[in-house]
């Protein structure tokens, strides 16, 4: 059984053995203390990808924004504020953190001054998307870290680091910081500043655990004290930083299982036979919930049904939820706010197609009965013609059958005269008829059908 469990474990050591796949410590440096540097050229490509993303969050497009993060230099002075604190080199750490505070300041600067000019009005979803980060964030921030140190450590790079940039997201967080700025909107500034700051913190805490698990060896340092107290510093901002994002990610999970919990009540309590549910708002607070039902039909007893409804909240996790119930008549007529709703306007849209489509059949219906009663006023004003012209003629209907043809579903329209001759009336007389009863009443090919006397 020993022999069995310590093949096992060589056998899972081995495939998470990092030594024979890892760069040199020396050639992993140089590469990330490259991209710690933000000038010249680092510089401009962050202006520009800086004026791509805004561009992508103008516009709501996630193509363009996913293109900003691809040439955006960011992650070069996170990286490296990793790697400092985890080999004791603090020159790297004051030029890792004077260039990422130079490159987010320039990137706000830069957005600010795109978002004062662009015509945008509000935000966009993707804007939206970045001002109430949450616990998710923390974890994305991390693992991708841990994902781009491995990589920038490992002999094979395959495409980690365009992923990770992609991953962690941090171009589009300081463009909605830019824009929050240009418009004076707080709420903005200081939500996706806090998302900016999840992501780097927590790249760089994962640098950091990366660097020590490849065992990378320290710079040499003359005063000890001074790195345990970093390190200390760093864990503290990262508990820090983590705290707010666990309690909007409560507050989500809360606001979320309570949308849920009022869709399944109304669903399944404001059943009503001539009464329908038009709108739903359900919103959340610590201090009060409240569900607002808008009902459309025929009005039902104000009092009754709230008392009703009300006790029944209990029953789905709703209970201390305030129950407003507006109807679209009656006692709860609905307020100009309610009827400028989409909801109503689709109503309206819908209405209205019908309408259109009811006053078409109506219109068709009219034409048969317009056809009918032609060709019943057509027969008698023919009478006194035709006893002139072919006396034989002493009764005529002309009529408008159709005709479905056996071999193929095509149906087919046929003019048709029935006539009753007081005596026989010749073949070449008949066409006569024909030819004056086409011409008479502006038909084509007219049949002549003899009936009985």
């Amino acid at each position: 059984m020993n022999t069995f469990i310590n093949r096992l474990r060589t056998y899972l050591v081995d495939y998470f053995t990092l030594t024979p796949y890892l760069v040199s410590q020396a050639e992993a440096e140089e590469s990330i203390r490259e991209g710690v540097s933000f000038r010249g050229t680092n510089m401009i490509i962050l202006i520009i990808a800086i004026f791509i993303a805004s561009l992508g969050l103008n516009t709501n497009s996630t193509a363009v924004i996913i293109g900003a993060m691809l040439i955006s230099p960011l992650m070069g002075p996170i990286i490296g504020l990793g790697l400092a604190v985890g080999i004791h080199d603090y020159e790297l750490l004051k030029r890792s953190l004077r260039n990422l505070t130079m490159a987010a300041g320039f990137s706000i600067i830069t957005s600010a001054l795109y978002f004062l000019i662009s015509p945008v009005e509000q935000g966009h979803s993707e804007l939206l998307a970045r001002t109430s980060p949450t616990i998710y964030d923390v974890l994305i921030g991390f693992f991708g870290g841990a994902a781009g140190i491995m990589a920038i450590g490992s002999r094979s790079k395959g495409n980690v680091i365009p992923g990770v940039a992609i991953a962690t997201a941090l171009m589009p967080p300081l463009c909605t910081v830019g824009y929050g700025l240009a418009t004076w909107q707080p709420h903005y500034f200081f939500g996706a500043l806090y998302l900016f700051l999840i992501n780097s913190i927590f790249i760089c805490l994962a640098t950091f655990i990366g660097v020590k698990c490849m065992k990378y060896k320290g710079a040499p340092s003359d005063d000890p004290t001074r790195g345990r107290r970093v390190r200390r510093w760093i864990y503290i901002v990262s508990v820090l930083t983590l705290l707010p994002s666990i309690y909007l990610t409560y507050n989500m999970f809360c606001q979320s299982r309570f949308q849920i919990n009022a869709d399944r009540f109304v669903k399944e309590e404001c059943v009503f036979p001539d009464t329908h549910v038009l709108t739903t708002t359900a919103d959340w607070s610590r201090k009060g919930s409240q569900i607002t039902v808008t009902l459309i039909g025929r009005p039902l007893p104000q009092d009754s049904l709230m008392l009703a409804l009300s006790s029944r909240l209990r029953f789905y996790g709703l209970g201390g939820t305030t129950l407003n119930i507006v109807q679209g008549n009656g006692s709860g007529a609905m307020d100009a706010a309610s009827m400028a709703g989409a909801s109503l306007r689709d109503i309206y849209q819908m209405s209205q197609a019908m309408i259109a489509d009811k006053q078409a059949a109506i219109d068709s219906l009219k034409a048969v009965i317009s056809r009918a009663g032609a060709a019943d006023s057509v027969a008698s004003t023919l009478i006194p013609e035709l006893r002139v012209v072919f006396p034989q003629v002493r009764d005529i209907a002309i009529t408008h059958p159709v005709m479905a043809q056996a071999d193929t579903t095509r149906l087919d329209t046929l003019s048709v005269a029935l006539v009753r001759f007081s005596s026989p009336m010749t073949a070449p007389r008949r066409q006569e008829l024909a030819r004056y009863l086409d011409a008479r009443l502006r038909l084509k090919n007219i049949q002549i059908v003899e009936i009985g006397k």
